[in-house]
């Protein structure tokens, strides 16, 4: 009896804790649904007129929804992204000129690779949309091309320095008059990555998978013994 009691020991302590680890992700779980309701709640709201110069937070104002009257100015930069079902293509950046006389930027949605250097509508806009200060750079993102007016991050500070406008960024949710050939891409939490289901099933899978190894384990100690009895 006393050799079975270390396998049986290790099989479950080793089972409770990966069964508390898969309580925990089932914990955070519901903490990210609440984060994303949350987020989602922000992004539909009503929205407001853009916050006063240097005053809006990234973190505070985060997908703030916004709503401004100016013109679209002349000048964009493109920013490389990949859309399912539709490739390779660009996010179309413009300077915004409200009609108080700010210079924001304005993310005015999507146009495949080939209509890169088509001719867009520009003037007279209204516009609705949420702020975003996106975190698109990594240790891997190439540096742009600015040769090609070939971007591969929306880095705000670099686009606002080269546009000439405030580092304040508008997605744009709707362009009116619209412009022909744009799609827009809306702020939206579905991009917000929430794993916490898929590692709760790992850690149970696993605790399931530890607690047969020690019960293979205890088995073959059994016979071991009864073939020396």
């Amino acid at each position: 009896m006393k050799r079975l009691a270390a396998p049986l020991l290790i099989g479950l302590v080793g089972a409770a804790i990966l069964v508390a680890l898969g309580i925990w992700q089932v914990q955070r779980l519901e903490w990210k649904r609440g984060i994303l309701t949350e987020i989602e709640t922000t992004i539909t709201a009503d929205p407001v007129p853009l916050p006063a110069p240097g005053a809006a937070d990234p973190e505070a104002d985060r997908y703030l929804p916004v709503a401004a009257r100016g013109t679209i100015a002349p000048g964009e930069l493109h920013v490389l992204v990949s859309r399912k079902q539709q490739g390779a293509g660009y996010r179309i950046i413009a300077p915004f000129e409200t009609e108080d006389g700010r210079r924001v930027l304005l993310d005015r949605g999507f146009v495949p690779t080939e209509a890169k250097a088509a001719p867009r509508r520009i003037g007279a806009t209204r516009i609705t949309g949420n702020l975003h200060w996106p975190e698109e750079r990594g240790g891997f993102t190439p540096e742009n091309d600015l040769s090609d007016n070939i971007w591969f991050a929306r880095d705000v500070a670099a686009m606002a320095e080269a546009l000439g406008t405030e580092p304040l960024l508008v997605v744009v949710r709707t362009e009116t008059p619209q412009a022909p050939g744009l799609v827009p891409l809306p702020v939206s939490a579905v991009g917000i990555p929430n794993d916490h289901l898929q590692y709760a099933i790992t850690w149970f899978s696993l605790a399931l998978i530890w607690l047969g190894m020690a019960a293979i384990w205890i088995r073959r100690g059994h016979f071991a013994k009864e073939t020396r009895a």
